[in-house]
């Protein structure tokens, strides 16, 4: 079966989003070109380091242009995108892999993210082998959402993901695990339950 590729280029709109309440949400990238619209699932810490690691290589390419890239410091205000995820929202895969590129001539940058594979191997070598096969396969390998973002808009999709991220339970002022509104065991007070 060949492989199937989500490829937006550009997006009207490329969000991260949650569906659930804070504790036991489900994190989402949705990106929409008109009447389409494609949702994939990832954990809270993808959604975070994607998020960072895309503002690091936007600051990385403004350094490097000397300012001169078509790459905004902070979002614009203008585009910012607060509004829920589009529904239905129907789960096309879970992510495994993430990937991040800047093409330097159109000015864009790429977001790749591939659908979580289980691999069996005998040996770590074997499974090393296995994961560069699986990457290396353009044509056979798993679903793969593609996006390509102005500087703009992936300024936009930084700030929007980083409040997503940070929205949801506040932490012990102790322990920094997540409060629950029912409380928590803070193992900083020895199992003492501590309110919200």
């Amino acid at each position: 079966m060949s492989r199937q590729v989500f490829l937006y280029d550009p997006p009207d709109r490329f969000v991260a989003g949650t569906v659930g309440m804070p504790g036991r949400r489900t994190f989402f990238l949705q990106a929409t070109a008109g009447p389409r619209t494609t949702s994939v699932a990832l954990e809270k810490t993808q959604v975070a380091a994607l998020a960072e690691r895309m503002d690091e290589l936007l600051d990385e390419v403004v350094r490097r242009s000397g300012g001169n890239a078509a790459v905004p410091a902070v979002a614009p205000t203008e585009i910012s995108d607060s509004a829920p995820l589009d529904t239905p929202i129907e789960e096309e895969f879970r992510v495994g892999t993430m990937a991040l590129a800047w093409d330097g001539e159109e000015e864009r940058m790429i977001v790749e993210a591939q659908a979580l594979v289980e691999l069996e191997a005998d040996s770590e070598e074997d499974l090393a082998e296995a994961e560069e096969r699986l990457l290396q396969d353009e044509e056979n390998g798993p679903p793969m959402l593609r996006v390509r973002l102005t500087g703009a808009q992936a300024r936009a999709f930084c700030k929007r993901a980083l409040d997503v991220v940070n929205a949801g339970r506040p932490p012990c002022p102790l322990c920094s695990l997540p409060l629950d509104p029912e409380g928590h065991v803070c193992p900083r007070q020895n199992g003492y339950r501590r309110g919200a």
